[in-house]
């Protein structure tokens, strides 16, 4: 008889410990001629539980007393070892692990848990450690997820593969829901075709690269291959990637924030924001506009007839006397966002048909009405002047896209007042220079040739 007071204490301590045994044993009669322990039927096809579950405390049940728990659902489960799937999947309270026994309910929220126990969620979060953490559908084949990481022999790399260790570091920051540092372990190396892990910073923090060679790449890297340095000040590391990027022209390249170009261009437009008592805004996303061959021929062209004429080089100046100006226009897509680099179809789009055919003088008007300097192609200087222009049809938007543009400037006439009757630039000149005074706090330069001008960047920087 001295059993009976002990499993009564047993019975006391499961019903106060385990909510889900609490009606059962405000129900239970008085024990007769020796205690039995409840029994419970167990669903078709689910083997009786002999792993002791636990509460949300950790408290555990004595493992010398297995117990088969009842269903909430009197709906019939398939086995543990295949997971419900379809609706069902979604709405039942089974435990999301081993799907038999309930979700364990927190009595202070009475919220269910995902797990019936701390045993079968450090399960699940073992489980959930070996599989690739890529998930967005987006970006990476709907199946990833659910494949194990990658492992070589020596060590289990972050991703199942090297595609998506690729599409995490590409997709990775604030707006794209990939985590570049899953779990807390080493990222895999930016350069492509390179899975080594990233160096680890003394500070604790990740670096982007696996050592200094490939950081050293990556700040000097082709624009088209990212695998061999450019060659000089070009974009690309020999002509055949010169051609095969023309070749698929108009087209964005994206630039890694290490790389040289986009640190020149950035310091440029930081460095022409010149708008007292507005401060400059960070520079996210900047890439490389690349015009098909028939559009970069006509642009060559008058370049080479310009520079003929004017003999720049021969003065210590670039062919044509070429420099980069700023020009702001509309957005109607989300073009330029990380991640999204291709055109849209709208013809009221500024930002996509620039980029597709460039600049038409012909349009001159349509979108601000006048131009202090007549029918021309405006540009400037300053960053924070062209800035103004820029504009999204989603207010909302927390990117502008301003353009950083190639302009043969010629030989420029100058000009301090207004003469909204040019159509093209005084005889023996090829451009106009608006100097600030008079009536503009902020120079200009105006060009009324369409092969004058090419989109050279798309520079995306903070709307607010």
């Amino acid at each position: 008889m001295s059993a009976i007071p002990a499993s009564l204490s047993f019975l006391a301590s499961m019903a106060s410990n385990y909510p889900p045994f609490q009606k059962a044993v405000q129900g239970m009669a008085p024990p007769t001629g020796g205690f039995q322990f409840p029994q419970y039927s167990t669903p078709a096809g689910n083997p009786a539980v002999t792993q002791p579950p636990q509460n949300n405390a950790g408290t555990q049940l004595p493992s010398s007393a297995p117990v088969s728990i009842p269903q909430a659902t009197t709906t019939t489960q398939s086995p543990a070892s295949s997971p419900p799937t379809g609706t069902h999947a979604t709405t039942s309270n089974l435990c999301e692990n081993c799907h038999v026994r309930p979700k364990f309910v927190d009595p202070s929220t009475t919220k269910p848990h995902p797990y019936c126990s701390k045993s079968c969620a450090n399960v699940a979060k073992q489980k959930a450690s070996k599989l690739c953490p890529v998930s967005v559908s987006t970006s990476v084949k709907q199946e990833c997820h659910a494949r194990p990481k990658r492992v070589d022999g020596t060590r289990t790399h972050d991703y199942c593969s090297k595609s998506c260790a690729q599409k995490a570091a590409s997709h990775s920051g604030p707006q794209s829901g990939i985590n570049p540092n899953p779990h807390g372990k080493i990222c895999t190396c930016q350069i492509p075709g390179c899975s080594k892990p990233a160096h680890k910073n003394t500070n604790g923090s990740m670096g982007r690269y696996c050592g200094l060679a490939h950081k050293s790449l990556a700040e000097k890297a082709c624009l088209y291959c990212r695998k061999v340095q450019k060659l000089g000040d070009r974009h690309f590391c020999s002509s055949a990637c010169a051609d095969e990027a023309v070749k698929k022209g108009p087209m964005l390249l994206e630039m890694s924030e290490d790389h040289e170009t986009f640190k020149s261009v950035e310091a440029q437009f930081k460095t022409s924001w010149r708008h007292a008592g507005r401060p400059c805004p960070p520079v996210r996303y900047i890439y490389k506009i690349v015009s098909d061959k028939a559009s970069l021929d006509k642009y060559n062209t008058y370049r080479d007839t310009v520079e003929a004429r004017g003999q720049f080089k021969a003065n210590g100046r670039s062919p044509g006397n070429e420099n980069r100006r700023w020009h702001g226009t509309k957005r109607e897509c989300q073009l330029g966002d990380k991640g999204h680099t291709n055109f849209c179809s709208s013809s009221a789009c500024s930002l996509c048909c620039i980029m597709k055919t460039s600049f038409d003088v012909h349009l001159w008007g349509k979108k601000t009405g006048w131009g202090r300097f007549g029918a021309g192609i405006y540009t400037s200087s300053t960053s924070s002047k062209a800035s103004d222009y820029s504009q999204n049809t989603d207010l909302n938007a927390p990117l502008k896209a301003i353009f950083l543009n190639k302009v043969i400037v010629g030989r420029g006439y100058k000009m301090t007042q207004d003469n909204t009757s040019l159509t093209a630039p005084p005889a023996g000149f090829d451009s106009v220079l608006a100097e600030k005074g008079a009536r503009l706090n902020h120079d200009e330069l105006v060009v009324y040739c369409n092969e004058a001008i090419r989109p050279s960047y798309l520079v995306m920087y903070d709307a607010h």
